[in-house]
């Protein structure tokens, strides 16, 4: 498998997954702006939306959409149990979950880093965050982890949070969620992840 990537973009999320899942697989950067990977490339052949993260199977078939991906890991390995198995309810809180990271926290990052964006735009986004980061804290209280064991939200929930640090976002007044920061910190796997994208 090769994972397409630009380094502590969202596609840190399936290669935290990827380390923690054990399995063989390669990673290539993407330079987003020109659409062409290290390799020279089109990425728009690869992944026609033009964005990372996309993990090309072994089949040659391309899968796209960070949640997707990391689910499709975890199906790989049921016995490490990343994600919890498939028509259980527990499965659809993971969903619930990932659907929550994606709309509600990640795309509130958004503005901090597209240019274009006006002040306004990124008051809003900040107003956004404190609320929904504040849930989180709320949900964390007393777990380790979101479901309450290591799963695959977990990984996409550090990603994005852990951009806090670039967009001046305090987070000390949270301190569930940055107890999550420092354990998640501290996994070999995310260790292992942040140094092959050179952020560790």
């Amino acid at each position: 498998m090769k994972l397409f990537i630009k380094p502590g973009a969202c596609s840190l999320s399936p290669h935290i997954i990827l380390e923690e899942a054990g399995l063989p697989y390669e990673t290539e950067v993407v330079d987003l702006a020109k659409k062409v990977t290290a390799s020279g490339a089109d990425y728009l052949a690869i992944n026609p939306k033009g964005y990372v993260p996309a993990l090309q199977l072994d089949s040659g078939e391309v899968l796209t959409e960070g949640p997707a991906i990391v689910q499709y890991l975890a199906d790989q390995v049921p016995q490490k149990n990343l994600a919890p198995a498939n028509g259980t309810l527990a499965r659809y809180h993971l969903q619930s979950w990932l659907t929550f990271i994606g709309t509600e926290i990640h795309k509130n990052y958004s503005p901090f880093f597209n240019p274009a964006a006006p002040a306004e735009m990124k008051g809003i986004a900040r107003a956004n965050l404190q609320r929904r980061l504040g849930y989180v804290n709320e949900q964390l209280a007393g777990k380790d982890y979101l479901l309450g064991q290591f799963s695959v939200a977990d990984a996409y929930l550090f990603v994005v949070v852990n951009w806090s640090g670039f967009v001046q976002l305090d987070l000390s007044g949270w301190p569930n969620l940055t107890a999550f920061m420092a354990r998640m910190a501290a996994r070999p796997a995310v260790q292992a992840a942040l140094k092959a994208e050179g952020l560790a």
